[in-house]
């Protein structure tokens, strides 16, 4: 993989993985026909995956550093701090995290094997554009809301424990390339009756500790193995244009779902993944 290459999937991947057309799906087609592939002790999909991490952080670097201090608060002084907002939905991404760790930990190999083809994969994407559509469906209740600048203040009243372990069981679903983590976990949350801009910053802030749990599982191997200088530069560049392009398609989609034009995407996927059948059907 060359510069321009590692240039192009780290954009790809950064747009992707905010905008629901899923990230994991463009890279192995964008890889496929980019005839691409890193050579190094870790894989260039975790870097990228790595970036836009850093992109949500910054994006959410606010709301973050309000959970974290009310998560120290709560160690200190669970009695005085369990009524908190704040630590009922640390609770709640918790509970959102099981399904991918069992997924993540037992079966993602397996998973990612069987639908590493690429015709597959565009047939995933297919899946993906039926899911954004059914969003213009949601009944009008959970599309009218305030869309705040704090987004914790709705988050008590709009997600308990069983919606967060369906969004959870989306999440999972998603580690198949070709289907949407942000578009599937959005979507089962309109469809369970929380508000747009709750269902978004809940489906991004739950990915931060999947994607970190991810990073660790390669940490070993980044420090066995190595990386070449040659692909260290590859690195570097996907790691940067993901954060880069990640911060603002993050910025885009929160855009988009105040104006309720989330299914909009679907138009998307169902054009990338009828291209994809046609070229390797």
């Amino acid at each position: 993989m060359n510069l321009i290459e590692a240039f192009i999937l780290g954009v790809l991947q950064g747009i992707a993985e905010f905008l629901p057309i899923s990230s994991s799906g463009h890279l192995a087609l964008g890889k496929i026909l980019l005839g691409s592939e890193v050579e190094s002790g870790i894989t260039y999909e975790v870097v990228v995956h790595f970036g836009t991490l850093v992109s949500i952080i910054y994006y959410y670097r606010t709301e973050l550093g309000r959970l974290l201090a009310s998560g120290l608060r709560f160690l200190l002084n669970p009695v005085k701090e369990k009524e908190n907002k704040d630590i009922h939905f640390l609770g709640m991404i918790l509970i959102s995290m099981i399904p991918a760790f069992i997924v993540g930990f037992t079966l993602k190999d397996k998973v990612e094997a069987i639908f590493s083809n690429p015709l597959l994969v565009s047939i995933m994407l297919l899946v993906t554009g039926g899911l954004l559509f059914s969003t213009k469906f949601v009944p009008s209740r959970t599309q009218e809301c305030d869309i705040s600048d704090e987004p914790s203040q709705r988050r008590t009243t709009s997600i308990g424990i069983a919606k967060s372990f369906a969004i959870g069981i989306a999440q999972a679903c998603a580690m198949i390339p070709g289907i949407s983590r942000s578009g599937s976990t959005i979507t089962i949350a309109l469809w369970l009756g929380v508000d747009r801009k709750t269902a978004a910053n809940f489906s991004f802030i739950m990915v931060i500790p999947v994607i970190g749990g991810a990073m660790l599982l390669q940490v070993l191997d980044l420090i066995e193995l190595g990386i070449q200088g040659d692909a260290l530069q590859v690195l570097i560049i996907g790691f940067l244009s993901s954060v880069i392009s990640g911060y603002f398609a993050l910025k885009y989609l929160i855009i988009v779902l105040k104006k309720s034009g989330f299914y909009l995407f679907s138009f998307y996927c169902w054009a990338v993944g009828l291209v994809g059948v046609w070229l390797f059907l």
